[in-house]
């Protein structure tokens, strides 16, 4: 039996007990370390997962030999230089959405990790939803041809809350993470470089000092085009809904679900070995590993969203 991948995650949040959860699902794989900017929330979530160190420094992970590869799931501002200082020692690394705040950020990440034989991934979570892999499988197919994306993301975060509704030392954004789930995902799904992008924004929040509505639309190389809202203010059903309308029918997914036009359920669940995006995504990380190649999502796959992002901050600035 091959060693286990050993596992350092930093950043005990609402989306690193996801993380963990999901690796618990995992064949071959153990937690060696959890980092928290919290000791006490460092050490119960080690005391829950079975990890031997807890700490709230990533250098104390980074510095351990039993520590083959670190997950991230911190604050956005800390993601591209964290990932850096993973590959500098060594580790496996896959940092959560966004790979950064700033294209510079971005590409130095990609320097960083160039000729250095690890892996080294972005947590696009919607490229292993069930519902948008099923349609994703279909269109490499030749079964369907995206014509128009329809995009809705929707929060109600007027203070500095996380998804558990506990208060974040961060400020959360609109462009630079959530839209760059459904700009990646377009071009993922349309198997073509964004050739046209634009956005605007509504009033910026007095105390976030972030824009708390945005709209963007966005053209592939293929034709098709997007159209994406994304809302801070929204008081009312909560998430990510992508409407797909396509040249043979209509489908509407809802994370991990999908329905057609009219909706009727779709069945997605033989589609992988998992309903659940966030243990698929790990499970690619894990596998790249062990098998020593390029996983879905790496660092050079998703750049070109990142440079999207940052044509859609300059249209915004304008």
């Amino acid at each position: 039996m091959a060693e286990p991948i050993r596992i350092a995650l930093a950043g005990a949040g609402a989306f690193g007990i996801k993380h963990l959860d999901a690796l618990r699902q995992i064949d071959g794989v153990s937690i060696t370390s959890i980092i928290s900017r919290r000791i006490d929330q460092a050490e119960e979530v080690a005391a829950k997962y079975g990890a031997p160190h807890a700490g709230t420094e990533l250098e104390e992970a980074l510095a351990r030999d039993d520590v083959d590869a670190v997950i991230l799931c911190t604050p956005t501002q800390m993601h591209a230089a964290q990932t850096i200082a993973c590959l500098k020692a060594g580790k496996h690394v896959q940092v959560e959405i966004p790979l950064a705040d700033s294209l510079a950020d971005a590409e130095a990440v990609l320097a960083a990790h160039e000729g250095s034989g690890l892996v080294a991934m972005v947590g696009h979570t919607r490229r292993f939803n069930p519902s948008h892999q099923y349609l994703h499988k279909r269109i490499v197919a030749g079964d369907l041809a995206i014509q128009q994306m329809d995009v809705q993301t929707y929060f109600f975060r007027r203070t500095n809350m996380n998804a558990l509704g506990a208060p974040r030392s961060w400020t959360d954004h609109l462009l630079w993470h959530h839209a760059a789930h459904t700009v990646d995902l377009f071009a993922y799904q349309t198997g073509a470089p964004i050739v046209a992008a634009h956005a605007m924004q509504g009033p910026i929040h007095p105390t976030l000092g972030i824009a708390m509505d945005m709209s963007i639309q966005l053209r592939s190389q293929t034709g098709a085009i997007c159209t994406l809202s994304l809302s801070f203010n929204n008081d009312g059903p909560l998430g990510t809904f992508f409407r797909y309308i396509c040249d043979n029918g209509t489908f509407i997914a809802r994370y991990d679900d999908l329905v057609d036009g009219r909706e009727k359920p779709i069945d997605v669940s033989q589609v992988d070995v998992s309903m659940n995006g966030i243990e698929l995504q790990d499970r690619e990380f894990i596998a790249a590993i062990r098998q020593g190649r390029e996983p879905n999502s790496s660092v050079q796959q998703v750049l070109p969203c990142y440079r999207t992002l940052d044509t859609l901050e300059k249209s915004l600035k304008e």
